[in-house]
């Protein structure tokens, strides 16, 4: 395991103690509905070489499991991690059941999704154990033995609820988060495109089209190994990291472990890549976009319902919608294309040889690179579809400088993205590409997509097409997406919590005092529960 945490020096304090004495346990999950956990690896293997003893649930676990397993084990610390915007409602759920049923434990939370304001204004004020946002394994040794000590653990967290009460003052004292035009403003000041000039390309073929065992080879060229660092907690740029006069030599390191594994893993086909492309005739109509059955147009497959830009902006300049980059039916043909992939299947056996085996490392460097190797079969992917299946590029020549830097004509935006950014339009996705079947990928009820190693999303032709972000948006297009999806507003405020402009729902629970003794007996099994609650 120290393998591991060497990567991270000089981040962390890598020497421990003459005494191998347990600072106690530790419980982590991700939580229901999520699926991502290299980031909660990292910090569990950080801790345990810190004398914590980890117990790792692992993912998509249900909040009676975390509890339960932290009343068994007489945990001291719960740790929740979760990377997609559903998990914040989870872990606040999760932090309402602590307080309901009298857990004392300080609560951790980390992921990607997760943010120190989330944290002050969502979760501490359901639960009066201390809750404590941790940004990256590099800080989590740190916070978790203030948290353990009984000489550090109270000053610790009085300024944990400091800093949470004045993060809420601040939220509450916001008076318009940011300007907003109203729905119809926004969707008068639409991308003007001059359709009537445009003839959008017919794809070379309409309907789906599957690849099995797509040679991992051809892959390694479109690897963009940035985001793989990151994953390790590095920052900067590839390959300038390597150079790094801080963190370069355990850059280099790490880089070389991880090429030596990619050679390992691609002779060996320890993992098996799967695609699936399909092209539709498609139009837009208002704010979405009308997928068709055939070119006939006459009967309607699928809506993809979209979101558009509420944040005022300068005159002159649009409030985007996906949907702009669609022809209306009135002025043409238009087709939209749809992917799912993965570099994950077989992944599984992989990681439990590893982890029996107690190299953590390896399991966490497996499944980085499964990440990176999906990342590239959708560029390589999105290449073939501009030069040969969509066919609209086909003289494009770009090396994976010009690919990372997106110098090619379409976009590929993913659903629960900033230009799309409600997650439950996976389920459409899924079945317009038959995804499940086809691939082996499945979503979860948060629309996570397990493997890991997945990418998914539509493919826009048009020249104009460019990635934005939404944005926050305002409480008349809630209502509107709603009505269109068919669901309550109360639902669709859920899915789209992180871009609303103001305050959801009705009036939150009423923040819960904190207990003097909140944060930590330490005899073992004093941590859980009364068994009447």
């Amino acid at each position: 395991m120290k393998k591991a945490v060497s990567v991270l020096i000089p981040y962390i304090e890598k020497e421990k103690s003459g005494a191998s004495r347990s600072n106690g346990k530790v419980v982590m999950a991700t939580v229901k509905g999520d699926v991502h956990d290299i980031g909660k690896n990292i910090v569990g293997v950080v801790l345990q070489c810190n004398n914590f003893e980890v117990i790792d649930l692992g993912v998509m676990v249900s909040c009676e499991k975390i509890l339960a397993a932290a009343t068994r084990e007489g945990a001291k610390l719960i740790g929740l991690s979760g990377l997609i915007t559903p998990s914040l409602d989870e872990m606040v759920h999760v932090a309402r059941e602590m307080q309901r049923l009298g857990h004392r434990q300080p609560l951790l939370i980390g992921g990607a999704t997760t943010s120190p304001a989330h944290t002050a204004v969502k979760i501490d004020p359901q639960y009066a154990g201390g809750v404590i946002h941790v940004k990256d394994a590099s800080r989590a040794v740190g916070v978790c033995q203030q948290l353990v000590s009984p000489a550090t653990r109270d000053t610790y967290l009085a300024g944990v609820r400091a800093d949470h009460e004045r993060r809420r003052e601040q939220h509450r004292n916001k008076s318009v988060k940011s300007p907003q035009l109203s729905l119809e403003a926004a969707r008068a000041r639409r991308l003007p495109v001059e359709w009537r000039g445009y003839s959008p390309p017919r794809p070379g073929f309409l309907g789906l089209q599957s690849f099995e065992n797509y040679p991992l080879e051809e892959l390694l060229p479109y690897i963009d190994w940035m985001p793989f660092f990151n994953a390790w907690e590095f920052t900067g740029k590839f390959p300038d990291i390597l150079r790094d006069p801080v963190v370069g030599e355990a850059a280099s390191n790490l880089y070389a472990d991880a090429l030596r594994m990619l050679g390992e893993l691609v002779g060996g086909r320890w993992l098996e890549a799967r695609a699936v492309i399909g092209f539709f005739p498609a139009n837009a109509s208002g704010d979405d976009i009308k997928v068709f059955t055939d070119d006939t147009r006459a009967s309607v497959r699928a809506y993809l319902r979209q979101l558009r830009q509420q944040k005022s902006k300068p005159q002159g300049q649009a409030q985007l919608c996906l949907a702009d980059f669609v022809a209306p039916e009135a002025d043409a043909a238009d087709y939209i294309g749809a992917f799912a992939v993965t570099a994950g299947i077989g992944i599984d056996a992989h990681v439990a040889r590893f982890e029996a085996a107690h190299d953590d490392y390896s399991s966490i460097m497996l499944k980085a690179l499964a990440d990176r190797l999906a990342e590239a079969l959708a560029e390589r992917m999105h290449e073939r579809v501009r030069r040969e299946f969509w066919g609209y590029a086909p003289d494009e020549h770009l090396d994976g400088a010009g690919l990372i830097r997106e110098q090619y004509r379409g976009i590929r935006p993913a659903p629960g993205y900033p230009a799309c950014p409600d997650h439950t339009e996976k389920a459409v996705l899924w079945q317009l590409l038959d995804a499940e079947r086809r691939t082996g990928i499945r979503l979860t009820e948060s629309f996570a997509m397990f493997p890991t190693a997945a990418v998914s999303g539509f493919y826009f032709s048009h020249p104009q097409a460019h990635y934005f972000g939404v944005g926050q948006i305002d409480r008349d297009q809630t209502a509107d997406y709603a009505a269109r999806k068919g669901m309550s507003v109360g639902e669709a405020e859920r899915w789209l919590a992180p871009i609303l402009g103001y305050e959801a729902g009705p009036p939150g629970l009423p923040q819960v005092a904190p207990r003097p003794d909140a944060a930590g007996e330490t005899a073992a099994g004093a941590t859980a529960p009364d068994k009447a609650a």
